[in-house]
């Protein structure tokens, strides 16, 4: 946080006794108008702050300044609304204060916030009542998780096929080979040079195409296919591959709907990709091919980025930031499956204030979360917050959240992989629900796919939609999941 020396004192004299902390580094107010950050380490976690009254406009501007620092809270019941009414500051839950708080590296513009404001936000971060940085997974959680991962490493070492591949429908299949093959080019033991990944990468780069792309021809997968491949070649750390991942990268860029496609930013498919070229683009594509870019170093200052969010933005089911006719009152801020052809959920539709609207579900919200984060979209942006506000009123690993009905368990495995990678951008161990129930997502992931595994090591869904009635590919998504609950 930003703070001059003098305000720093004041800060000091004004927060309640016995929440110690330290100045870790000053700035004049000089520096800091130029931006030298400020931080603060708070060491005393239970503290609640005196009650004090501060004025509905000014509480409205600190929480401003808190989701510029990337942080984000919720009002409790205690706060008392109106007009004139003042806000009572005992009742302030924060969410997202580490256990040492420390701010620095979100700088706030203190040109944008008078000194009140400042103060009192400083005063709410060093005084957080909520401990929301939470613990690692216990040593107990690690060895089971560890333990689980073993079992699944030996089900698919024992099931590779002698071309290095892993089947679908009887046959080799390069995406399905690329996600198992992710799963020991990035476990310890393994490697990118371990035998059974180079016989998964030599089966995947079969597949190679002239155009740079990595896909089986004929089949409208190839920026799905892509996409994994490039995932898993780029998790190898092997110089080999790094011709073939820079063609992939330009590929997968091409594939994109922009104006090269004679498609302009006001139309419903610019930024996003489908299946495939020509395809109609979706979020899942959109943001296996982020997920791709990110991974294989292309950074988030590639206009590749920037097209992408307007896709992503128009898949938020929120009117503020969607500027689709679909989204006219939404404003649940969860995500939907495309904003194309008037748009698409694969949950359907749900009515809300007497109308049917497009029902936004947990996998996809996932999806469109971690997208925005690997673009480097400010946490304390309005689809950031929207979307971590879905999260916590939908919290669950029972079942892919807000699907209806029988669908909740279709997808779930996918629901799992995209939950863990989001959570692991995110950097927060604990999330805090709608209830106020503080989750440690990293020992929860961990204790439910745990108890999923199948005796033969493996993982698989009786909802077989999405081809999650395939062992090998669920067990990918298993592994890649508990793999990044546990690093």
């Amino acid at each position: 946080m930003i703070l001059p020396d003098r305000w720093a004192k004041r800060l000091s004299q004004n927060v309640a006794g016995g929440c110690h902390w330290r100045v870790v580094r000053q700035c004049t107010g000089r520096q800091a108008a130029r931006g030298t950050p400020f931080e603060i380490v708070s060491k005393n976690r239970e503290h609640v702050v005196s009650e004090t009254f501060v004025p509905r406009n000014t509480m409205m501007r600190i929480g401003d300044c808190l989701r510029e620092l990337g942080l984000t809270y919720p009002l409790t019941p205690e706060w008392r609304r109106g007009m004139n009414q003042p806000f009572r500051a005992a009742a302030w839950r924060l969410r997202g204060a580490p256990r040492h708080l420390k701010v620095a590296a979100r700088e706030v513009n203190p040109c944008a916030f008078p000194r009140r404001t400042l103060l009192l936000a400083g005063w709410f971060l060093v005084c957080p009542v909520v401990d929301l940085h939470g613990e690692p997974p216990d040593p107990q959680v690690r060895a089971d998780a560890d333990k689980a991962v073993a079992r699944a490493m030996e089900f698919l070492a024992a099931t590779q096929r002698a071309d290095g591949s892993w089947e679908w429908n009887g046959a080799g299949d390069p995406a399905i080979s690329a996600l198992a093959g992710k799963c020991f080019a990035q476990h310890p033991d393994f490697g990118g040079r371990h035998p059974i990944v180079k016989r998964a990468a030599e089966f995947v780069l079969k597949f190679r195409r002239d155009n740079g792309g990595i896909y089986v021809e004929n089949i409208g997968l190839n920026n799905y296919y892509t996409s994994v491949a490039v995932m898993f070649l780029s998790a190898c750390k092997n110089e080999e591959y790094a011709e073939v991942i820079s063609a992939a990268q330009a590929y997968l860029s091409k594939q994109q709907w922009d104006e090269s496609e004679q498609i302009e930013a006001d139309n419903a498919w610019y930024g996003g990709a489908g299946y495939g070229s020509g395809k109609r683009p979706d979020l899942s594509n959109t943001q296996v091919m982020i997920e791709a870019l990110k991974e294989s170093g292309l950074p988030a200052s590639d206009p590749t980025y920037k097209k992408a969010l307007k896709f992503i933005e128009r898949c938020q089911m929120s009117s503020g930031t969607n500027d689709q006719a679909f989204a006219r009152g939404a404003d649940d801020g969860g995500f939907i499956y495309s904003p194309a052809n008037e748009g698409e959920s694969k949950a359907g539709y749900m009515e809300v204030r007497g109308r049917p609207m497009l029902r936004s579900y947990g996998s996809m919200t996932y999806a469109g979360f971690k997208s925005m984060l690997y673009a480097e979209v400010s946490r304390g942006d309005p689809r950031v917050v929207k979307a971590l506000e879905w999260i916590a009123r939908h919290w669950t690993l029972e079942e892919n959240p807000n699907m209806p009905g029988q669908q909740s368990k279709e997808g779930l495995y996918y629901y799992y992989h995209v939950f863990a990678k989001a959570l692991r951008a995110w950097g927060q161990p604990v999330i805090v629900d709608a209830d106020g129930v503080s989750h440690e997502w990293r020992r929860e992931l961990c204790a439910k796919l745990c108890s999923l595994q199948r005796p033969d090591g493996s993982w698989v869904n009786e909802a077989d939609r999405w081809r999650e009635g395939n062992p090998y590919l669920v067990t990918a998504y298993a592994v890649l999941a508990l793999q990044a609950a546990t690093e």
